[in-house]
C-alpha cells in the first residue's frame, strides 16, 4: 500500500490473478457471481413457498443453494472490508463526498439512485449471461476475445456513466 492508504494497482491485480488461480485449483471454477443473487432471492422464497420454487423452471436445472458464486460475493464483501480497515480508510457514510458536492446530502436520493443503477447492473448481467467479473475478468483470463471486448465495453460505460453523474470533476 501507498502512504495514502490506497493499494498499488499492480499490487493489487497481481493478486487478484493469484486469486482466479487459487479459484480455479480449489473449485475448478471462475470468477463470477451473475445468479448469486437469483438463487439467494429463490433461497428466501423457498423459506415461505418451498412448493412454488420447485415448480419454477430455473430452479430445476439451477437450485437455489449456497454455492462457490454465493461465497465469491461474500468474499469480495469482506475482503473489502478488511482492506479499508487495513489502509485506515474505513468509514460509515450514507452519502459519499463526491455524491455530496453533485447532489445534494439526501440519502434517499443516493439510496434510489444506488437500487436502480444495481437494478439495471444486474438486468444486464442477466441478459448478457454473465456479470463484469465473469465476462471480463474470467474471459481475459482465458485469453477469450469476447472477455477483452466484454471488459473494454465495462470500462468505456463506467467512464461514460461516471462523466455523465459527476462532470468530470475529481
Amino acid at each position: 500500500m501507498s502512504d495514502s492508504g490506497r493499494w498499488n494497482p499492480y499490487v493489487a491485480g497481481g493478486l487478484s490473478g493469484l486469486v482466479m488461480v487459487g479459484s480455479v485449483a480449489l473449485s475448478n471454477a471462475y470468477f463470477g457471481a451473475s445468479t448469486t443473487f437469483v438463487r439467494m432471492a429463490g433461497m428466501i422464497e423457498k423459506a415461505f413457498a418451498p412448493e412454488h420454487v420447485a415448480g419454477l423452471a430455473y430452479f430445476t436445472k439451477e437450485a437455489p443453494i449456497v454455492d462457490w458464486q454465493w461465497m465469491f460475493v461474500v468474499g469480495i464483501l469482506l475482503g473489502a472490508f478488511v482492506a479499508a480497515m487495513l489502509s485506515g480508510t474505513y468509514r460509515v457514510q450514507a452519502v459519499p463526498d463526491m455524491w455530496r458536492e453533485r447532489f445534494g446530502t439526501s440519502a434517499g436520493l443516493r439510496g434510489v439512485a444506488a437500487f436502480v443503477g444495481g437494478f439495471l447492473a444486474l438486468f444486464g448481467a442477466r441478459l448478457a449471461g454473465g456479470c463484469p467479473s465473469g465476462h471480463g475478468l474470467s474471459g481475459v483470463a482465458q485469453l477469450a476475445g469476447s472477455g477483452l471486448v466484454s471488459l473494454v465495453c465495462f470500462f468505456v460505460g463506467g467512464l461514460i456513466v461516471a462523466r455523465l453523474l459527476y462532470g468530470g470533476r475529481r
